[in-house]
């Protein structure tokens, strides 16, 4: 079997496209969408969804990702492998933190346009990463793609502040049911920050608790997500809605 995995901002048709590639030349591949609703351009939301769902998928999966504002412009295409796993898309830092959570990264550069047929200066979802991404799940040598680099676009997830009484960081991802991702991690609450059984967060004296049911129905609770992050939720609703906050603010959790 082989397996492609694809994450985009595109929304819905674009998508499709890839896929008719891809099955062009790998007719026999299991296409898996991780998300097609990424926040127009936002790297760093894309860029989690991928680091949040790739390390479920088996060995010789290929995942082919675009968030790409740069598209067209002289931003390189990149290939990772990293894990058994291969990474395909913009040199964007979008991979990244995907890649480098499997293991050691080897990082090529797609300059072998022999591979591709007519590239769109738009389109590069379509015309260079679906075909990039169908060859290598048929076992196209990665020394086929093109030269190895060192020099890439790193990306992260930020820093996180901790103090006395608080710990600050930002908000990386709003899923769809308005609960909103922050890039503070389960050790940083736990080992670091020393969380209490309630804490504040924008003027809102809120639980930790363990799930969401624990908390009345609309009421703001924080948690550790099943990513290993701490995140903001209200019960049965929008807590990005409730909070009017959007991916990138800063968020502060503070004592009470």
């Amino acid at each position: 079997m082989t397996l492609i995995t694809l994450t985009t901002d595109f929304g819905s048709v674009y998508p499709a496209a890839m896929k008719g590639v891809i099955l062009n030349i790998s007719p026999r591949t299991t296409i898996v969408d991780i998300t097609h609703n990424v926040p127009h351009a936002d790297i760093r939301a894309g860029a989690f969804a991928l680091y949040f769902v790739t390390p479920y998928f088996p060995k010789g999966s290929v995942h082919i990702a675009v968030v790409d504002p740069r598209v067209g412009t002289a931003r390189n295409s990149i290939v990772i492998s990293a894990g058994g796993h291969f990474f395909v898309g913009p040199d964007n830092g979008l991979l990244v933190p995907a890649a480098s959570r499997l293991g050691y990264m080897q990082i090529r550069r797609i300059t072998n346009f022999c591979l591709l047929g007519d590239v769109s200066a738009t389109f590069h979802g379509r015309d260079v990463f679906a075909r990039i991404g169908a060859y290598l799940s048929q076992g196209m040598s990665l020394e086929d793609v093109g030269e190895m680099t060192l020099d890439y676009v790193h990306l992260d997830f930020g820093t996180v502040e901790v103090g006395h009484n608080f710990i600050s960081g930002h908000i990386i991802y709003i899923d769809d049911f308005g609960n909103v991702i922050t890039n503070i991690q389960a050790s940083d609450v736990f080992n670091k920050f020393h969380i209490e059984e309630h804490v504040r967060v924008f003027g809102n004296s809120i639980p930790f608790l363990e799930t969401y049911g624990y908390a009345g129905k609309g009421e703001l609770l924080a948690l550790i997500g099943s990513h290993g992050f701490l995140e903001i939720a209200v019960n049965e609703s929008s807590a990005a809605k409730l909070l009017e906050i959007k991916c990138g603010d800063e968020v502060k959790i503070e004592k009470k």
